[in-house]
């Protein structure tokens, strides 16, 4: 196992998520218990001493079942981290309260690591808004009476949802956690984002490094090329080289649903492989080719945008549109939406095509605009 230095600590650079457990009957919230401990078992005895849970995952059942796994070992040979569950607006008020809870229900004193789950469009201000919810306040109270032995925040944001939060509490935060794989580096601004935390010297955490399993499988064409580079390696296991070969990256979350992908993630972690320049210019480039395919080419440069009587944001509505589409569906498009005002959202579009009139690109603004409000719903 790959160790990464934190603060005087080892981290092992794969760290175990607890969001895609196995369960039993496909039933999400029915978590296979008798798998999970083997799976923790494994994990432990092959160096992994980083496990993510939260609040949320699996129907609220993650916490409980990964606190029995873990209290099997002693509470020094493993970091547990969890979340405050903002992403729902029904918990702002209650940050006390379910943070005792995740205390019982993952049977510890203190948690080595806490975030601030999801910073997004949507909950921005909550957070922001000490006063009212006091998130913020109550959490750092917990670090200095050492209930939180370490704060950061996870973010599915934009670039500007995460500059306000770190403009906020940047000087407080020790770790983020992205979305980040060589397809977000450009399509969801991780590499800028990266360059943001560096900056502030704030360490990288990633989630999703396989974007949903996407990556662990791609097209005969780009597997061909790069096998060519590297004969040996699994396909699968580009995403986690790319991610190697970004310094500021500390631990790779990633949520393993049965002993084999546990094993296969185990193997590839036993080395540090980072990318040469010309295998990283190959993959982003099989990356680039891969987003093309369904999206819309805009370059936002807001033409488009003084055009438009509806005075829409024409070129963020385009992105999260990609977003839906080469995803196929998800919930980052509809997050982002749900805090727009309803006049600002795709199905305001008057289809007046005034905007396709000056679009460098040619799109056709006003059917993807249809077309979104339909998948939409």
């Amino acid at each position: 196992m790959i160790y990464r230095d934190f603060q005087g600590m080892k981290l092992s650079e794969l760290g175990f998520g607890a969001m895609r457990l196995p369960v039993i009957d496909g039933d999400d919230s029915r978590i296979d218990e008798a798998a999970t401990l083997r799976m923790v078992d494994t994990a432990m005895e092959n160096g992994i001493n980083y496990f993510d849970t939260a609040w949320g995952y699996h129907g609220e059942n993650s916490e409980p079942v990964m606190g029995k796994a873990l209290a099997r070992y002693p509470r020094d040979s493993y970091y547990v981290a969890t979340k405050f569950p903002g992403y729902d607006s029904a918990n702002w008020g209650k940050v006390e309260e379910i943070f005792e809870q995740q205390l019982e229900k993952l049977g510890v004193d203190y948690f080595d690591f806490y975030l601030f789950h999801n910073v997004c469009e949507m909950n921005i201000d909550a957070y922001l808004d000490d006063e009212k919810y006091g998130i913020y306040s109550y959490l750092m109270e917990q670090k200095r009476n050492g209930r939180i032995r370490h704060l950061g925040f996870s973010c599915h944001g934009s670039m500007p949802v995460l500059k306000r939060f770190l403009d906020a509490y940047g000087k407080d935060m020790e770790f983020c956690q992205l979305q980040l794989n060589y397809l977000d580096w450009t399509f969801q601004d991780g590499r800028e984002k990266v360059a943001l935390l560096d900056e502030l010297q704030i360490p990288v955490w990633v989630m999703e490094p396989l974007r949903g399993g996407k990556l662990a499988g791609l097209a005969p064409k780009a597997e061909a090329q790069l096998k060519e580079l590297r004969p040996d390696e699994e396909i699968y296991a580009w995403a986690f080289r790319f991610l190697q070969s970004i310094p500021s990256v500390t631990v790779v979350l990633s949520g393993m649903s049965n002993q084999e992908q546990l094993e296969k993630n185990l193997a590839t972690f036993a080395e540090d492989k980072p990318l040469s320049q010309t295998e990283m210019s190959a993959l982003l480039g099989i990356a680039d080719e891969m987003l093309h395919e369904g999206t819309v080419p805009c370059t936002a440069c807001h033409y488009c945008v003084s055009h438009c009587p509806q005075e829409l944001d024409i070129p963020t509505l385009l992105n999260l549109y990609n977003e839906h589409v080469y995803t196929g569906g998800g919930f980052i498009a509809p997050m982002a939406l749900g805090a727009l005002p309803a006049d600002k959202r795709p199905e305001a579009c008057i289809q007046c095509r005034s905007c396709e009139d000056v679009c460098p690109q040619q799109i056709k603004i006003s059917e993807v605009l249809e077309d979104f409000a339909a998948r939409l719903g």
